[in-house]
């Protein structure tokens, strides 16, 4: 097999290798080389997406392969450089201060097993934009993937001037290749992207954290709604992916008055209505409990599947042709209202009032403050809504995505970072701001 740069069979050396990477970047090189090379990599990962994004897709079986296709080219087409990193300059008869966003240095990272090729192109390139080199722990499910974006990446580098190893990665990433890069000295910053288990793993590290943490993304919707744009637009959303965005919502809580007109616009839109009895055959089968943490989880074998392939796993009979989305008429109690489950199985919860509606939907968030939505012709709705759940995306008559620009204006990120706050993450998000200032001017007196 041809040697994968920045692939390292030993953990130590992907470390070591990135880290002097990133000392040779500072030194050497400008913002302007650092453009080039992001340049480069869009240019080589455009040409070669659509043939590594179905090597993802047999790989890791997630998703559907026409909209990851999608996903992966506007994700790294639409991946920022250096041109967010604007330096703020302060003036006075007292002398000048310039005030800069610099590298952190090596940065330690988790990839999820649903994104493992576009997450290591897109976060690589935000790394290169800051400065940074990055060392990073694949899921193990998809570490092929990963390995194949680690290779092209350094390989665009290096063809635009640059040096190798900018982007590291173990071979055969595991718990204990990931102790080391937390436990590194070299290691600055550690960033992850996943459940809850993956956050509890990196905030156990002594070092700065920037996690994208579970979210569980409700959309609420009232009686003053454009149901028919709203049901029109949750469809389009909502099995992309099959739902494996984190951001995308998961449940809806409809006031009841226009409960059942929404219900049947999904059903035209070309949605599935589970009966009652079909219904509880897929929560039964779908959502699992955790052995270790005891807490509902989605079942693995269910997560980014077909509709009709979760259907036929849990006893119930599948959909003529390739069904996008099924729906049902859920209970606030019901298992998949509560759980981030990841799969195009979407429950309506049924709501006296707009003012049930919130609390329930902020109850299902369960405080991680990732995602929600609110379909309503009434602002101050809108605003109470937007305050009380307090999550660092929310979007109002549109889709929980609007707030990452799609159908809506705003930036992608590979790391939306719930956990800890940063929100989208850009370039920014992972530099450490400098001063310098230059005195003695008209002002100073010894």
């Amino acid at each position: 097999m041809t040697k994968q740069l920045g692939v390292f069979d030993d953990i130590n050396d992907a470390i070591d290798a990135a880290y002097e990477a990133q000392l040779k970047l500072m030194a050497d090189y400008t913002t302007v080389d650092r453009d080039n090379f992001i340049a480069k990599i869009k240019e080589k990962f455009l040409a070669i997406v659509e043939q590594d994004t179905i090597d993802e897709f047999k790989e890791t079986g997630y998703g559907r392969l026409d909209q990851k296709i999608i996903k992966n080219i506007g994700s790294i087409a639409e991946m920022e450089n250096t041109s967010g990193l604007e330096p703020k300059i302060m003036a006075s008869g007292q002398g000048l201060t310039v005030e800069y966003q610099a590298p952190v240095g090596l940065v330690g990272a988790l990839t999820p097993v649903t994104n493992g090729l576009v997450t290591v192109a897109c976060n690589g390139m935000m790394m290169i934009a800051a400065g940074n080199s990055i060392v990073f722990n694949a899921h193990p499910g998809a570490k092929g993937s990963a390995a194949k974006a680690t290779d092209l990446l350094n390989r665009a580098v290096v063809e635009a001037g640059g040096p190798p190893n900018i982007v590291t990665m173990v071979r055969n990433p595991d718990m204990d290749t990931l102790g080391v890069i937390m436990n590194s000295p070299k290691v600055k910053l550690l960033i992850g992207t996943g459940g809850e288990a993956m956050v509890d793993s990196l905030m156990r590290s002594s070092k700065k954290v920037i996690a994208a943490g579970p979210g569980n993304p409700p959309t609420v919707i009232d009686e003053t709604a454009d149901v028919i744009k709203a049901a029109d637009t949750l469809y389009g959303m909502i099995p992309f992916e099959n739902n494996m965005l984190c951001v995308t919502e998961k449940e809806a809580f409809v006031v009841e008055s226009v409960y059942d007109e929404f219900v049947n616009e999904m059903i035209r839109c070309g949605a599935r209505l589970l009966t009652d009895e079909e219904a509880k055959q897929v929560a039964d089968y779908a959502i699992v409990t955790n052995k270790s943490t005891g807490k509902l989880m989605a079942n693995r074998a269910c997560v980014g599947r077909d509709a009709n392939v979760v259907l036929e796993a849990a006893g119930v009979t599948p959909s003529e042709g390739d069904l996008q989305l099924a729906i049902f008429k859920a209970d606030k109690d019901n298992p998949f209202v509560s759980t981030e489950q990841m799969m195009p199985i979407f429950p309506i919860v049924k709501c006296k009032d707009v003012y049930e509606a919130m609390d329930l939907a902020i109850k299902a968030e369960g405080g991680c403050r990732h995602s929600a939505a609110m379909w309503s012709a009434d602002i101050h709705r809108i605003t109470e809504f937007a305050k009380r759940i307090g999550t660092s995306l929310f979007a109002a008559n549109g889709p929980t995505v609007a707030a990452t620009g799609v159908g809506g204006t705003g930036n992608g990120s590979s790391t939306i970072a719930t956990f800890t706050g940063e929100g989208c993450t850009t370039a920014s998000s992972f530099t450490r701001v400098r001063r310098i200032a230059f005195g003695g001017g008209d002002g100073y007196t010894a």
